[in-house]
C-alpha cells in the first residue's frame, strides 16, 4: 500500500479528490473516499517559459492550498497519480508517494 499526498487550490479540491477516488485511491477496508486534508499556504515563483495557473512570471506567489493525504493499493498507485495529474490545474502539481509497511498486531 502507498500513501499519496498532494497540494491543490480550493477551487479544484473536490474535482481532484473525485478523480483520485475514481482511480481507486482512498479505500480502507469497507470504506471509500477516505482522506485527510488540511489547509495551508503554498509558495512558488513562475519562471520564464512556464504556463502558470496562478501568478506572474518572476514574481513569488503565495496561495491558500489544501494538503490531501490518502492511501492507495499497490496495483492502483500509477492510475491514481495519473488521475491526479490529469485533473489538477497546475502545470506541475506538487505531490509525493510513500510506500507503507504492513505491521501485524
Amino acid at each position: 500500500m502507498y500513501k499519496l499526498c498532494f497540494y491543490v487550490p480550493e477551487t479544484h479540491l473536490d474535482e481532484v479528490k473525485k478523480a483520485v477516488f475514481a482511480a481507486g485511491g482512498g479505500r480502507i477496508g469497507r470504506y471509500d473516499s477516505c482522506c485527510w486534508q488540511v489547509m495551508g499556504r503554498g509558495q512558488f515563483r513562475p519562471l520564464q517559459g512556464s504556463q502558470a495557473f496562478l501568478g506572474q512570471i518572476g514574481q513569488v506567489e503565495q496561495v491558500v492550498e489544501w494538503k490531501v493525504e490518502l492511501v492507495v493499493a499497490d496495483e492502483l498507485i500509477h492510475d491514481a497519480v495519473k488521475a491526479l495529474k490529469q485533473s489538477h490545474p497546475y502545470e506541475t502539481p506538487a505531490f509525493d508517494v510513500w510506500r507503507l509497511s504492513d505491521i501485524q498486531f
